[in-house]
Order: structure tokens, then C-alpha cells, then sequence
């Protein structure tokens, strides 16, 4: 999920928190399980500071290790190693649940977006996402705030957000079942795909399409349960040439196709250099496939310049390179 919700998720669960007795008969604790869960919600996600190193970082690493099983364990022990001695008085117990739940809580919802996690790790390095909620969902970001409003304005806390997370379980079910008709819809048109991806927008009733069967790939999008395809490319395999082993070395380059599990290719020789680019066909957004990676290359294969990540137009990805072609 996005900074924003996570943090409304935050104070959500602190209010929630006042259910518990031992947390509510202490000033102490109730204030530390407070910030604790707020600092909590946002913790795993400290590894967006990667992003100002480069993409490639970025793109390799986050929700990776601080996501991770030892690190759901790890994250609310130091957190408390910092927040308790400002709070001596508090129930160290039960500020632990709160914080642990504050940590697995934002882990958990992490997988049900289309970018996923790597919560299994050490044991998997798989990607786990189940692609039902957007990263920003106005729904869940609305619901929460809604309950933070009426705690505001003097509801008792722990009854509202009890209420609150009944209907988001609810909501999330709903999801599941609108991403299943639209399975369906995907398999009517596409009857031999070997692979589905199917991503959520901030509109409940719309979603991305991306498929494939054993010679094509797909791009679609839903509205609803209604399918179209937009789309369709042929699967050609990445050839095994100089440029192409050359482009492959590259940092950036090797990043996408960490991330990446549906994409076509390009090569382009220009006067002085090629150009290989690798578009992900997940991100159709009015014709365009914004996320990329690109390598230029001289004709002795040196690395000229590269890129990987969201460009939506041309001339900011030229902009980018620092090159512009001949």
C-alpha cells in the first residue's frame, strides 16, 4: 500500500488497541502502542530510501529483505528498544503485540497488491502478490479515515475500528470475487493462456490485463466482468546475440527482468550505437507502456547509458539517457 494509508492504517490500529485492557489502564502504554503502531505501519518500508541511490536498487530490493519473514520478527524488537525507554511504565508485553501486529499487518496488505512482496524469504524468494487491492485503494484509504474522523470527534475508538475492519474483510472479499469473474472473461477470450496477470486500479470495477498463451502475449483491460483486448504481440525468444548478452550485463537492465514476468523486446541500431529496450505489458495506461528499460550500447558493445523505470513519453526517456539519437 501507499505511505499515506499505511499510516492512516497506523492510527487505526493504535485506536483499536484500546480494546485491550492492559493497554487501556495505562497512560503509558496506550501512548507508546500508539506510536508504535504508526511506526510500525511505515517500518518495512524504510527500504524506499534505496530509490535515491538508482531505480536499479530500487526496483531489485524493495519490499524484499525488510518485508521478509526475520524482518516482521526483527522490526517491532527494535522498535521497542527505542520507544520503551521513553516509556518505563508501559506494559512491555503488550506493546510488543501491538507493535508486531502494527509490523505483519503492513506486510500482509503489502501482498495483496500487484507489486507483491517477498514475504517468504529466506525460504522463497518468490514474489507473493495476489494482485486484488491497488496500491492506493480510495476505498480502504477512505474507510480509514472515516474512522479516525469519528474517534476524533469523541466515538469510543476500539468499537469503531472494530466495526471498520469488519467492513474492509468484507471489501477484500469483494475483491476477490470481481477478480474472478474477470478470470473468467480473460479464459472465454484466451482459452489456451498459459499465464493470466490480472492488476487493480483505483476503480473497483476496472483492472489490467496481461496474458499469455505459447505464441502471443495479450493486453487487456476490464470493466466490470466485460474483457477487451487491446493489445497482442508476438512471443519472439530473446536471442542469444553479442548486443543482446552485452545489454544484459547491465545493472539496470538486469533489475527489470528481476521484476518483470511479462515483457517484449526491442533492438535498434542507430549511426553510432544500439539500443535495446525491454517494455513491461503489465502498465497499459491511453496506449502506452510507461515502465522500461533501456541500454545503449557503442558498436564495440560499451555501455553508453541506461535506464529502467516509469517514463511516460519519449522525450523524457531521451532526457533520461542523456542521448539523444542520431
Amino acid at each position: 500500500m501507499d505511505t499515506g494509508t499505511h499510516v492512516v492504517m497506523g492510527i487505526a490500529l493504535g485506536g483499536l488497541a484500546t480494546l485491550d485492557p492492559s493497554v487501556i489502564s495505562s497512560p503509558a502504554t496506550t501512548t507508546s502502542v500508539l506510536i508504535a503502531t504508526i511506526i510500525g505501519s511505515q517500518i518495512p518500508d524504510i527500504d524506499t530510501v534505496l530509490k535515491l541511490r538508482n531505480n536499479a536498487i530500487y526496483i531489485r530490493n524493495h519490499r524484499g529483505v525488510t518485508h521478509s519473514l526475520p524482518a516482521v520478527i526483527l522490526w517491532p524488537l527494535i522498535l521497542i528498544a527505542v520507544i520503551y525507554p521513553f516509556f518505563p511504565g508501559a506494559n512491555i508485553f503488550h506493546l510488543w503485540i501491538w507493535t508486531f501486529a502494527a509490523v505483519f499487518i503492513h506486510v500482509f496488505v503489502d501482498i495483496f497488491n500487484a507489486y507483491g512482496t517477498q514475504a517468504l524469504r529466506p525460504f522463497s524468494s518468490k514474489w507473493v502478490a495476489l494482485g486484488v487491492i491497488n496500491t492506493f485503494d480510495p476505498v480502504i484509504f477512505g474507510i480509514h479515515s472515516l474512522g479516525i474522523l469519528i474517534w476524533f470527534l469523541g466515538a469510543n475508538p476500539g468499537p469503531t475500528f472494530l466495526v471498520m475492519y469488519a467492513v474492509i474483510i468484507y471489501y477484500y472479499f469483494m475483491r476477490f470475487k470481481a477478480k474472478k469473474r474477470v478470470m473468467v472473461g480473460v479464459r472465454a477470450l484466451i482459452p489456451d493462456a498459459t499465464e493470466i496477470i490480472i492488476a487493480p486500479t483505483m476503480k473497483f470495477h476496472q483492472w489490467r490485463i496481461a496474458a499469455m498463451n505459447e505464441k502471443q502475449f495479450f493486453v487487456g483491460s476490464a470493466v466490470k466482468e466485460q474483457v477487451e483486448l487491446l493489445d497482442r504481440f508476438n512471443r519472439i525468444p530473446v536471442p542469444n546475440t553479442p548486443v543482446m548478452e552485452a545489454a544484459k550485463k547491465d545493472k539496470n537492465l538486469s533489475a527489470f527482468l528481476s521484476f518483470s514476468p511479462v515483457y517484449r523486446w526491442e533492438v535498434d541500431e542507430y549511426n553510432d550505437f544500439y539500443e535495446v529496450r525491454f517494455i513491461d505489458l503489465r502498465y497499459r495506461s491511453n496506449g502506452h507502456y510507461p515502465f522500461v528499460a533501456v541500454v545503449q550500447l557503442d558498436f564495440d558493445l560499451n555501455r553508453i547509458s541506461s535506464y529502467t523505470g516509469w517514463v511516460f513519453s519519449e522525450k523524457k526517456l531521451r532526457k533520461k539517457l542523456r542521448i539523444l539519437p542520431s
